[in-house]
């Protein structure tokens, strides 16, 4: 266990809501799309993950108590969770595990319990939902909801090269796969918003659209299948007076007018400086939605904790007082991430801020 800087942190999870509704906020909210276990574990000397899904509910509180504790602890007015879509698909795995896609066909998507989908998400995850929520501390509120956006959950039963060969070989089969997950997740995300978005102040789900150079499936493309699903589930949200962030990494500038104006992102967070530094994401969308994002997460894992002082207070200076930004790596601290550029962001950022140190 780590000896941390600063430890005393009074959250409020309004500032982020601020944020993502594109007001400044002088005491800059941290924000992170997820944390590893490893870096948790390298802090704390807890080992939450292990915890959340176990049988014994009493250990799942305890799983998510200890997650909690640690966002609080690091200084977080919030703390990052999604309930993903793709735990629950029948025959996923393409995405993450890199599995054999199970559609193939027109035959094998006939036969997919498209309608038995909403109600395995529930049954796999509700339980845990209220732990999550009964263990949250006062003050706090997460970000997340229901992962997996439309394009991510299409890949994981289909899988990525093989959506590109049924992209060419018949439009309205790849069209139809869109269309029915977009109908399943809306769904899911219908019935969470009314059983349990109360614990969450700021929805969002992770929908990566793009790599370097462009958008993984043509701009075309997204604004015909993906935006219509992102602008119904978007406005459900908005429906209950909450903005909604977008995680998508890759260069997407192509269709990020179609995801502000059709379909109502509030924020969107996610930069790699390959693409554009965090302050160039400001400059084009900081007078319209809210930022969040930061230092390069490449820049966490390979430089020291001075050069990163030295890149996050540029990097702060640069956006100060340009609409909404909570500050983060540009993507997330996996377990490569070293604990001490992870610890030298977190301490840079706080003493900025103007929070006391131990």
């Amino acid at each position: 266990m780590l000896i941390l800087k600063y430890r005393e942190n009074h959250p409020d999870y309004r500032n982020l809501v601020k944020v993502a509704q594109n007001c400044w906020v002088d005491h800059i909210p941290l924000y992170e799309h997820g944390i590893g276990e490893k870096v948790i574990e390298e802090i704390t000397g807890n080992r939450p993950y292990d915890l959340w899904f176990s049988s014994d509910m009493s250990e799942s509180r305890e799983g998510f108590r200890q997650f909690w504790d640690f966002w609080k602890t690091m200084g977080y007015d919030t703390a990052s969770m999604e309930f993903g879509v793709c735990g629950a698909l029948v025959g996923g795995g393409a995405l993450g595990a890199h599995q054999e896609g199970c559609i193939k066909d027109r035959e094998d998507f006939e036969k997919y319990p498209w309608d038995e989908i909403p109600e395995r998400y529930f049954q796999r995850y509700a339980p845990y939902i209220r732990n999550f929520a009964e263990t949250c501390p006062a003050g706090m509120k997460a970000v997340g909801g229901v992962g997996n956006g439309v394009f991510e959950a299409v890949q994981d039963i289909v899988g990525y090269m093989d959506l590109c060969y049924i992209k060419a070989d018949d439009e309205e089969f790849y069209r139809d796969i869109f269309r029915k997950m977009g109908e399943v997740e809306y769904k899911i995300w219908d019935r969470f918003m009314a059983e349990f978005s109360d614990v969450f102040c700021v929805l969002r789900f992770g929908d990566d659209l793009g790599f370097k150079q462009q958008t993984l499936i043509s701009p075309e493309d997204i604004r015909e299948n993906v935006i219509p699903v992102y602008q119904k589930i978007i406005a459900r949200v908005h429906q209950e007076q909450k903005p909604f962030l977008l995680h998508s990494c890759g260069c997407i500038f192509d269709v990020m007018e179609d995801l502000i104006q059709t379909a109502k992102i509030d924020a969107k967070h996610s930069n790699e400086d390959q693409i554009a530094h965090f302050s160039q994401w400001v400059d084009r969308y900081g007078d319209r939605i809210g930022n969040f994002g930061g230092i390069d997460t490449d820049v966490l894992c390979r430089y020291s904790p001075e050069y990163i002082r030295e890149y996050i207070l540029d990097c702060l200076g640069k956006v100060k007082g340009r609409g909404g930004i909570a500050f983060s790596s540009g993507n997330s601290i996996p377990d490569y991430v070293p604990v001490e550029g992870y610890l030298a962001m977190i301490e840079t950022v706080r003493e900025w801020r103007g929070d006391s140190a131990c």
